[in-house]
């Protein structure tokens, strides 16, 4: 039998130097914390360096932290009960809150190993100057993403759309044209519509960013792709590491298509935000109002007979 990453840790440190044993340690003391770290924080609290860090990677037979990191996140997955990878059955109360806590912030942190900074550029430089943007999501999870970000792209001033019907997906696909550009998220990446679709869009002319799975049939069409690993749930198929990471993909582009924009874009935001403060509902002048047709909240004295 193959052992697992972690008894391979666990050989490795008996007989390793004393600076790489100290980082081994630490990864076998608490992997969840070892997946939240980078580089210098890895190599600050075991008292030794990146290089030394990235040679304990390659010792063990990656080619990097990141490379090992995907490996134990997916070791991590395996483990726990039916409920989440980390929590035991019988864990308590702090325990589950504990554990399940630190896996959502090791998968947020995660997200900025896994994104390549000339592709991201190349991505935000093409929404930031599209004529329009249409945002594809395959699925319940995805299409609210899809809508999440076309909201945010349409305060900044962009032509967006949002589409949830794979007919509609493939029409606005035809409508498209040269410097347009389709995003498209789905973390199984490989629903046959959506590709339809897909390939329309790029048919005529325009630029694909892709927010899925590495590997996927979707990434594969892509001309921007924002590949997220992320470690499999134990109750739904796609779980809240995939929430996570592609809401923080999409505040990531957010601001970065702001920045890319510049004043307008922050004038713009300025402006709604104005707005909703002077026009947003106010409770005391509009009371909210129950089932038999009378306020709630209301007191004796303001008006109440």
């Amino acid at each position: 039998m193959t052992p697992s990453l972690l008894q391979r840790i666990a050989e490795a440190r008996s007989d390793a130097p004393a600076t790489r044993r100290a980082i081994l340690d630490l990864i076998l003391e608490d992997p969840d914390r070892a997946l939240e770290e980078s580089f210098e924080q890895l190599a600050e609290r075991s008292r030794s360096s990146v290089p030394t860090i990235m040679r304990t990677c390659r010792d063990l037979g990656f080619a990097g932290l990141r490379e090992f990191k995907l490996a134990l996140a997916q070791e991590l997955a395996l483990g726990g009960s039916p409920l989440h990878r980390r929590v035991n059955i019988e864990d308590a109360a702090d325990e589950v809150v504990g554990k399940i806590a630190r896996s959502a912030a090791a998968s947020v942190s995660g997200v900025r190993g896994q994104l390549d900074m000339q592709v991201l550029d190349g991505a935000v430089r093409a929404i930031a100057a599209a004529p329009h943007v249409d945002l594809y999501g395959a699925g319940a999870t995805s299409w609210f993403m899809a809508n999440d970000l076309q909201a945010r792209l349409f305060r900044l001033g962009l032509s967006a759309n949002a589409w949830a019907d794979y007919h509609l997906q493939q029409v606005a696909g035809a409508a498209q044209r040269p410097g347009g550009v389709v995003i498209a998220i789905s973390h199984v990446g490989g629903m046959p519509s959506l590709l339809d679709a897909v390939d329309i869009a790029r048919g005529q002319g325009a630029q694909v960013v892709a927010i899925t799975r590495p590997g996927t049939a979707l990434s594969a069409k892509a001309d921007f792709l924002i590949g997220l690993s992320v470690p499999d749930d134990a109750v739904m198929h796609v779980g809240i590491d995939a929430y996570l990471t592609h809401l923080t993909v999409i505040e990531i582009l957010t601001v970065l298509v702001a920045q890319r924009r510049g004043e307008p874009a922050v004038q713009r935001l300025q402006r709604a935000r104005e707005a909703f403060q002077r026009h947003g509902i106010d409770a005391t002048t509009h009371p909210l109002q129950s089932w038999d047709g009378g306020g709630i909240n209301t007191k004796k004295g303001d008006g109440e007979p």
